[in-house]
């Protein structure tokens, strides 16, 4: 094993996180919930033990799929409990550990909750809450082998930990590439569900939110009657078409609709 290493990379995993604790803040603004302290606070504590990981154990190679599985666990455990600390200082849930299961819900996109009223939780938050479930439906690892080359060691062996299903096909000779590729299919997908629910009446943030949690095919909603609240066929059957799109191999998206063959479905 090589313990150095993967408490480097998960270091950086952690810094990474505390970059999109950021994205509530232009939310907590516009609507004056008062969270843009907490989640500067708590994107401080990420960023400050992430480097503190990174700065004590330095990068290795050679990793293995053993420490490719460890680095997911790390990851799972770690990043949830990060992600669960704006759920808990926004003070409508006094047990950290109802945080970390909403948390873990979101990462793992199993859109298990409890709470019985959503709305209690200010605006800002509920975004935090969709974009958990956002990041967990592509995999933040897939998404730091994206965006940070630094975490090219083990790359292959994180990625194999990390994406679900039996068999995790390549679009690119590097691993970075496919991992880019895959999130750019994720994004347009996102980018489009988005647009065809604000022609739908809904507003950009319910729009977003939404459509973080289908295309995460997890189900969290900014309402706690869900897309029932909107009473709309319009919404229903843009939310079932998109649901479905998530739920199929994003390889054939790829080949599909960027590549231009259709034949691949």
């Amino acid at each position: 094993m090589h313990i150095g290493g993967v408490f480097n990379i998960f270091g950086k995993l952690l810094i990474l996180l505390s970059l999109f604790l950021l994205l509530p803040i232009p939310f907590s603004l516009y609507f004056s919930d008062g969270m843009e302290r907490v989640f500067l606070l708590c994107a401080a504590f990420g960023a400050l033990a992430g480097s503190g990981l990174v700065a004590a154990f330095v990068p290795e190679e050679d990793m293995g799929y053993r420490d490719g599985f460890l680095i997911v666990v790390l990851s799972w455990l770690g990043l949830a409990f990060l992600g669960a600390m704006p759920f808990y200082f926004s003070g409508q849930m006094n047990a950290f550990i109802d945080c970390w299961f909403e948390s873990m819900s979101g990462f793992t996109t199993t859109g298990s909750t409890v709470l019985s009223i959503v709305e209690v939780l200010p605006k800002s938050v509920l975004f935090w809450r969709a974009t958990t479930h956002w990041l967990g439906g592509m995999g933040i690892i897939v998404l730091s082998l994206a965006i940070l080359p630094l975490l090219g060691f083990g790359g292959t062996q994180i990625f194999q930990a990390e994406m679900p299903g039996p068999t995790k096909d390549r679009l690119a000779p590097r691993i970075q590439d496919t991992a880019r590729i895959l999130w750019t299919v994720y994004f347009m997908l996102t980018a489009i569900e988005t647009g065809l629910l604000m022609l739908g009446g809904l507003d950009f943030y319910d729009a977003l939110c939404h459509s973080f949690a289908t295309l995460a095919t997890g189900g969290f909603s900014t309402h706690s009657a869900s897309i029932g609240h909107y009473q709309s066929l319009y919404i229903d059957s843009v939310i079932i078409v998109f649901m479905f799109l998530a739920g199929i191999n994003f390889t054939l998206h790829y080949q599909g609709l960027i590549k231009g063959k259709i034949s691949a479905y």
